[in-house]
């Protein structure tokens, strides 16, 4: 029933955009949009209890460089208990706003999805915002490339005031896709630049990548894969959008907790367990799903371990094919350091043993090793994090 409705309103979003673009004017010639250099785009925002946040979100998206006629933007408000559909309210008749009960970030893209009328969808999260320059540069790049599914790009990290902390970017323009196992795994590696409110797809790719499995807590990794296999994605190298870390987070914030880690694996597991069979059907091979998958699979059971326990011999096997997936070649220094925390890894629980690895890496002693001995990975470092924290 979704997907008939879900292609019913596709089949009407389409007519009223040809409406739209072939309207005549009063001399009888075409209007001066009828052959619109660029095609529209849909603003998709998701917001949850946002007050804070979603009018700097909208307020970014009012203000785009980028021919207004040529935007629409839908707010999708899930339920919110707080102030955020007055302040909603003060965009209309400039947004479309839909207030729905809660139901999870991946009903709300199903309900927004819905009303979309544009061949570009691009998606922005209620507590993030955008450069000046988002919306035009990705289009740019749409256009410059019109077989290409999806396109993400670099971003600012910023607290919860707002104020930015560190940019995060690329070295360089990528061209994501699933040819070799070695690129899925490269593509799986830079997933975060096609993150929510980074990441803009062309409409008919993402009607076949719907509807996204309801269990699942985000919807940007599942999409951004079927993209990738669909037709390749680009990864722009410039920060394009405001990524807020705040308490109220889903995903990703400063505070550890345990609802956010089991959110995270509820993610991962989602991911292995409906991503194979779609990509499959797209036509992707055994070998290259499992390299696109094999980070999920070794996270998902880091996270099992931390949060639920197990046997130290799972830890053991679990810490050992990481090691084996993500160094290439190690020198006989970095085997001795990794055969160490091997044995770690039997001398203690799982819980205890995932406590002391966080605190290694929240104390970030690993620059200390790196003095002693560095570690080869499998995919090089192409990610650049510039500015430091207030």
């Amino acid at each position: 029933m979704y997907a008939s409705n879900l292609a019913h309103n596709f089949l009407w979003s389409r007519l009223e955009v040809f409406v739209i673009h072939s309207r005549i004017s009063e001399n009888g010639l075409p209007s001066a949009d009828c052959h619109t250099a660029m095609p529209p785009v849909s603003v998709l925002v998701n917001t949850y209890n946002h007050e804070r946040f979603i009018a700097q979100a909208l307020s970014s998206v009012a203000e785009q460089a980028f021919p207004s006629t040529e935007i629409e933007t839908i707010v999708v408000d899930d339920g919110s208990t707080d102030a955020t559909p007055e302040i909603v309210k003060r965009f209309l008749p400039d947004v479309q706003y839909i207030r729905k009960s809660n139901g999870g970030q991946v009903s709300a893209l199903h309900e927004g999805v819905a009303h979309c009328s544009g061949d570009i969808i691009a998606f922005l999260d209620g507590d993030d915002w955008w450069t000046k320059d988002k919306i035009s540069t990705v289009m740019n790049f749409f256009n410059k490339y019109p077989s290409i599914a999806a396109v993400g790009h670099g971003f600012y990290e910023a607290d919860e005031q707002g104020s930015v902390r560190r940019a995060v970017v690329l070295d360089s323009e990528y061209h994501l896709s699933f040819e070799t196992a070695a690129a899925a795994r490269f593509a799986a590696s830079v997933r975060t630049f096609g993150g929510t409110s980074k990441l803009a797809m062309r409409r008919q790719t993402l009607d076949r990548a719907l509807p996204i499995p309801t269990e699942l807590p985000f919807f940007d990794n599942f999409l951004f894969f079927q993209a990738i296999a669909t037709a390749g994605a680009i990864l722009l190298p410039q920060a394009l959008c405001y990524y807020r870390l705040h308490g109220g987070n889903l995903y990703a914030s400063d505070v550890r907790n345990e609802d956010r880690l089991r959110r995270k694996y509820n993610l991962e597991l989602g991911l292995v367990k409906h991503l194979p069979g779609r990509l499959a059907s797209i036509g992707v091979s055994t070998e290259i799903i499992s390299a696109v998958l094999e980070s999920d699979r070794i996270d998902s059971d880091r996270l099992r371990l931390s949060l639920d326990g197990g046997k130290p011999w799972d830890t053991f096997r679990v810490e050992n094919a990481h090691f084996r997936s993500f160094y290439r070649d190690p020198n006989l220094g970095y085997r001795i350091f990794k055969y160490f925390v091997l044995l770690l890894t039997l001398s203690m629980p799982p819980k205890i043993f995932y406590r002391l690895r966080h605190w290694y890496s929240e104390r970030n002693l690993r620059r200390i090793r790196e003095r002693i001995v560095r570690a080869p990975v499998a995919n090089p470092e192409v990610v650049r994090h510039t500015g430091t924290k207030s």
